[in-house]
């Protein structure tokens, strides 16, 4: 037998990747997703790159235990008021047979969601946004590398549609993951003015980062030639207002 004292069970902090609470238990929430949550809802992402085994099953399963664990007083956090989510964008074909070849039973109540009724301390769906309407869940569907032109063109004016400032940063947040994760349909896109105006406009702060950058280096390097010519600081700074638009105290920043 072999004997481990403190046996770590996992290298970095435990993190939960999304925690939904539902604040009034009374309403009933009609979105096929969120029929299933309770008061603490626990959402686990995986990307198209991340494995969903029977491992990953039950890691999720233990956050959630976790996290009813950690309540402000005893079963503060009742176990009826907790569901677990698990999305991932491709079914989860090998843990499906295992639930199949052990016994597990499911239902597929509504396009996409899976219940899983056995072996879970508490109520879970895995999500399948590969499978799921595009048109009631257009944000969900968007984190895919596999978009098609027209998906990234609704999701552009469903984004342009939004009025509040704080469901437009959302958006644009899942919008710049979706145009890098299919850089080249949105290359194919730029053609439309409309779509092109919505891409610059959400690509402009991380445009102006990389063309500061490129301006910076430039001036640095010129700043060292004109050193290695044995100009003096006040004969560079002025070439530096001259041909960069700098003004003097600019100017002096890179001297």
């Amino acid at each position: 037998m072999i004997y481990e004292k403190e046996y770590n069970l996992n290298m970095k902090p435990l993190a939960i990747d999304l925690l939904v609470i539902k604040k009034n238990a009374h309403v009933q929430i009609e979105n096929e997703i969120g029929k299933l949550f309770r008061g603490h809802n626990i959402m686990e992402y995986k990307s198209p790159q991340d494995h969903l085994d029977i491992d990953v099953f039950y890691k999720s399963g233990a956050y959630a235990s976790l996290y009813k664990a950690y309540g402000e007083c005893v079963d503060d956090r009742t176990v009826e008021d907790i569901t677990v989510s698990i999305v991932r964008e491709a079914k989860p074909v090998g843990l499906f047979n295992y639930f199949e070849k052990h016994g597990v039973r499911m239902t597929n109540p509504y396009q996409g969601i899976y219940y899983i009724l056995d072996n879970v301390l508490f109520p879970t769906q895995i999500i399948v946004t590969g499978e799921l309407d595009k048109r009631n869940h257009i944000w969900l569907k968007a984190l895919s590398d596999k978009m098609e032109k027209q998906d990234l063109k609704e999701l552009l004016e469903h984004v342009n549609a939004l009025s509040k400032k704080q469901e437009k940063e959302l958006a644009d947040s899942v919008l710049e993951v979706s145009i890098k994760a299919n850089c080249h349909i949105a290359n194919e896109l730029r053609g439309g003015d409309s779509v092109c105006n919505a891409l610059l406009e959400l690509m402009e702060p991380e445009i102006n980062k990389i063309v500061e950058s490129k301006v910076q280096e430039a001036i640095q390097k010129a700043v060292r030639s004109f050193r290695d010519l044995g100009a003096d600081n006040e004969k560079i700074r002025e070439i530096l207002m001259k041909n960069y638009a700098l003004t003097s105290k600019e100017a002096g920043m890179y001297l």
